[in-house]
């Protein structure tokens, strides 16, 4: 039973998000009643058209109810009464909603891109339900905008894990468009860094770039903040910089909540996370090397010969390992903290990426949640470091820079739908 329980819960229940589950054990029923296993292409073209025709018209209806028990979980955010919402009865995990989701709008435009009603093999995935809940947030965000803020993730965001935001990167020219809206965007990254140079060496293609459309008169006072360090290192985009990027000292954007994080509490944190990782890395016998900063701590591989890479089974026991005795230390209590899978390496960060977007939000002026769309990769409820931007606005869970694209070419498709 224990080791039932463990492999149930500790290594897959984390990985794994309760809404998209939960719509779609909904949608496997009409897939199941209706789907036609045994028709044949050239001799069933009737019935296999029917069958498509009957599962998309179950499949929107069912999206139609959720979306009308997102909206009354809307109206009972309004008066405080969430937790007596029959959403958050059916999905206990369910946090905020800013903005209505336009879920049956979305599907039938996610339907004629991936023709989910024609499968009779395969029911509806999760990546077909979270590209449709995308869709549903950017069609709420056009309707009843205006967006104000997007805010992005860099590593399998905007750019390769690992790699730097090239000129070449075709998300680069979508960006600047967004700019030359009037759009505000701020890049909210793990990587911590008081060095100006050090971001310009992971974004330039994107800031070189930027610095172009200036001085061809095509961008007028850009607004691209970098926020680093998940919530600790603030930069805004100045052409006149070498780096192109002006540091801007933490007490002219920092919260007032967090101008109560005291340098003894976050190094008392440092040092039971710090400890942690220690002892994951004895444990499980890690070739790493401990690395410590001003506001996080983590492993990274070991530079020594031979040594071996961490596998996806390390890296996920080391971040939940860790996240549970921060979480129960007396100084994890005291101040709000990120413990995160970053792919080749696991860092514990000072803040979280919900502290990051609220920061972005407050230093241009006060922005809404249901004005700001954060665009990450990292939405599981443990090990990753975008989950917590829900806290802050509205989201989109994309799973490359690829589909950070087509997003973006889909929130220029229903603007000029709309318009």
């Amino acid at each position: 039973m224990t080791t039932r329980y463990r492999v149930e819960y500790a290594l897959k229940t984390h990985r794994r998000d309760q809404l998209i589950e939960w719509i779609k054990g909904l949608l496997a029923v009409p897939f199941v009643l209706h789907s036609q296993p045994t028709a044949a292409y050239n001799k069933d073209a009737d019935a296999l058209t029917s069958m498509a025709s009957k599962s998309h018209r179950r499949y929107a209806e069912i999206l139609h109810d959720v979306e009308d028990l997102i909206n009354d979980h809307i109206e009972h955010q309004k008066h405080g009464t969430q937790e007596r919402s029959k959403l958050k009865h059916l999905v206990p995990s369910v946090g905020t909603f800013f903005t209505p989701l336009f879920l049956e709008k979305a599907f039938a435009y996610q339907d004629r891109r991936r023709r989910i009603s024609s499968r009779r093999f395969v029911p509806p995935s999760f990546n077909d339900i979270r590209l449709t809940l995308n869709t549903a947030q950017i069609m709420s965000l056009v309707h009843g905008g205006p967006l104000q803020l997007m805010t992005f993730d860099g590593d399998l965001t905007l750019y390769d894990d690992g790699q730097s935001l090239a000129d070449n990167n075709p998300v680069i020219p979508r960006l600047l468009q967004l700019l030359s809206q009037g759009i505000k965007i701020g890049i909210v990254t793990a990587a911590g860094y008081t060095d100006g140079s050090k971001y310009y060496g992971r974004l330039y293609g994107l800031l070189e770039a930027a610095k172009t459309a200036v001085i061809k008169g095509e961008l007028e006072n850009p607004t691209l903040v970098i926020l680093g360090g998940e919530s600790n290192y603030l930069f805004t985009f100045d052409p006149q910089s070498e780096s192109l990027l002006r540091f801007i000292p933490r007490r002219e954007w920092i919260l007032e909540d967090m101008r109560q994080w005291t340098e003894a509490n976050i190094q008392a944190l440092l040092d039971v996370a710090e400890e942690a990782l220690r002892e994951c890395v004895a444990n499980m016998a890690l070739s790493a090397e401990i690395l410590r900063k001003e506001r996080a701590v983590g492993i990274i591989p070991s530079s020594q010969p031979g040594a071996q890479k961490f596998t996806r089974e390390q890296l996920e026991e080391t971040v939940l390992v860790t996240q549970q005795i921060v979480e129960t230390s007396s100084a994890g209590k005291r101040l709000p903290f990120c413990a995160f899978n970053g792919g080749s390496d696991v860092f514990v960060d000072i803040g979280d990426k919900s502290w990051g977007v609220l920061a972005c939000q407050r230093y241009l002026g006060g922005i809404e949640g249901s004005k700001t769309l954060h665009v990450g990769d990292q939405f599981l409820s443990a090990g990753a470091n975008d989950f917590k931007a829900r806290l802050a606005c509205t989201t989109a869970w994309i799973a490359n820079p690829g589909e950070t694209v087509q997003l973006l070419d889909e929130l220029t498709d229903h603007a000029r739908l709309k318009d």
